[in-house]
């Protein structure tokens, strides 16, 4: 496999899924850092200069970007990432087919980026008996989504020989300008909006949360120093519940709120406790800002 060398500056970035909430934070990284940022979106409306419209599904369109954007580094965010959506189809389609289709073009190419990045997800450890959760724990996943991701990873591994392939496994993360159909974005606009009640599901479901600008952080560092064929949590290690980030902005925002469990929102095959080690990710590209559960939803309140 020839793939191109690191230049002086750090290149030309491929980010597809570039709209999407960690495609917008991404891009501020990376611009930051020097690189110059190309994107795909999904959408019909007139998009921004170096944004591509295309679906992951149409090969040839997605060959034709690669061509003209010849990037030295590939970050790919484009999924469907709601646990909950409905359609289980379209789940499997864009997430495993869409992604296949993105690496045969890219193997395809005349140019090989240096690194590709595909974005995975810790919901594949399902109910893990593992605590905390670390990369080489099974696999047990809990939803289609899940086995959606769990099975892109193996496709991708047919394409090892040809592709600087690494893929993250991001455990929960928020930030301001999180979609609202996200549970945590849902808190804080209540919270914003200084509503007296919210309907929530099992309030003690524990989650492992990141702020999204350490997250993109970790992307560009793996894009810095490319790690082929490693697969690496991202995660902060630390463990917080529903009733605990309620309980942070009542203290933020300086009222109660009422809570009342909706058993509607509550999952037949919940996810109880989801805490994953980052030890193997901090080896491999250092610490992490040191952003905490509660300076984030300060963020996102005050945003």
């Amino acid at each position: 496999m020839q793939v191109n060398l690191p230049p002086s500056t750090p290149g030309r970035c491929l980010i597809t899924g570039i709209g999407g909430f960690t495609g917008l934070y991404l891009a501020q990284e990376l611009q930051a850092a020097g690189y110059e940022v190309f994107g795909t979106a999904h959408e019909a409306s007139p998009l921004p200069k170096r944004v591509y419209s295309v679906d992951l599904n149409d090969l040839a369109g997605l060959r034709a970007v690669i061509k003209a954007v010849r990037p030295d580094v590939v970050v790919h965010l484009a999924a469907i990432a709601f646990v909950a959506h409905g359609d289980v189809e379209a789940i499997y389609r864009t997430n495993v087919n869409g992604t296949r289709n993105l690496l045969q073009a890219l193997a395809e190419s005349d140019q090989v980026p240096r690194a590709v990045l595909l974005a995975s997800s810790a919901n594949i450890y399902g109910n893990s008996l593992a605590d905390p959760i670390r990369e080489h724990d099974a696999a047990a996943p809990e939803s289609d989504y899940a086995v959606s991701k769990i099975a892109m990873e193996y496709m991708a591994r047919l394409w090892n020989a040809r592709l600087p392939i690494t893929i993250v496994r991001p455990f929960n993360y928020t930030g301001a300008g999180q979609a609202p159909n996200f549970l945590v974005p849902k808190i804080v606009s209540h919270f914003k909006q200084r509503a007296s009640r919210i309907e929530l599901g099992n309030l003690d479901v524990e989650r492992d949360f990141s702020d999204v600008r350490c997250v993109v952080t970790a992307y560009r560092r793996l894009l810095d120093n490319p790690a082929p064929g490693q697969t690496f949590n991202i995660c902060s290690g630390r463990v917080s519940s529903l009733r605990d980030i309620v309980a942070t902005l009542e203290r933020l925002a300086g009222y109660t709120i009422e809570v009342s469990v909706n058993p509607a929102f509550m999952r037949p095959n919940e996810v109880k406790r989801l805490v994953g080690s980052n030890a193997k990710l901090i080896a491999a590209i250092g610490e992490l800002p040191a952003i905490v559960l509660p300076d984030t939803l300060r963020w996102m309140l005050q945003a």
